[in-house]
């Protein structure tokens, strides 16, 4: 009996009508390499695409440069950020956190720090003098110390009447000096200018950058 008869059809695959036969054998008649194809053997399955893998984020390293007079495209994120990676204390030495654009400043810096997502403390050491209003600069930070902690940031504040060197050290071995501590911008040509919120678009002083990294000691 010949396999694309109805006859065969219909013994081959059951209870299947005269219908269906007929349509499997018109469908058999136009296309007649679909038995041969399917004899020739299991059809291969497709290999499987391998995703390539992921880039690792290149590390921080060692940095000694100059921001040049009038430079742009230095901010406190640029600057720290990549140094922050696993860092859970900072300690800002600056004598200068007094006049409110210095404070202002700092507040920019903490917000670098609270991106990083793993500083829990920030300890500002700075400086004073005759002409510091105390009373002021103290109701600036105490208001940025409460701000703080609802990101899980603890802010210290110590002041040192002798200090003069600016450095900020990080608990995982990194240590950022820049010559001018973070007061290193220039003034915008307006508050209503570009540049004047965007520290990134701001401006600035010449001053030189060094940063480089200390052993850190194993844990007890």
């Amino acid at each position: 009996m010949p396999k694309n008869s109805s006859a065969f059809l219909t013994g081959r695959f059951g209870l299947i009508t005269d219908y269906l036969a007929e349509a499997f054998h018109h469908q058999l008649k136009q296309s007649p390499g679909a038995i041969s194809t399917a004899a020739a053997g299991p059809i291969k399955a497709a290999t499987p695409v391998i995703p390539a893998a992921r880039e690792e984020p290149a590390q921080p390293s060692e940095r000694h440069y100059t921001i040049a007079y009038g430079d742009t495209g230095y901010s406190y994120d640029t600057i720290f950020g990549p140094y922050f990676v696993g860092a859970k204390s900072v300690t800002v030495e600056d004598p200068y956190i007094r006049m409110p654009h210095q404070v202002a400043n700092f507040v920019r810096f903490c917000e670098a720090v609270v991106k990083a997502a793993t500083v829990r403390n920030v300890r500002l050491i700075t400086s004073y003098d005759q002409q510091t209003d105390m009373a002021g600069l103290q109701e600036k930070l105490e208001e940025l110390k409460q701000s703080l902690l609802e990101y899980d940031v603890a802010l210290e504040i110590r002041l040192n009447d002798k200090m003069h060197d600016r450095e900020v050290r990080l608990d995982n071995g990194w240590t950022v000096k820049i010559g001018r501590g973070l007061d290193f911008y220039q003034k915008p040509e307006g508050w209503f200018a570009v540049g004047a919120t965007d520290l990134s678009l701001r401006r600035c002083l010449e001053t030189k950058v060094d940063v480089f990294r200390h052993p850190v000691a194993p844990g007890p």
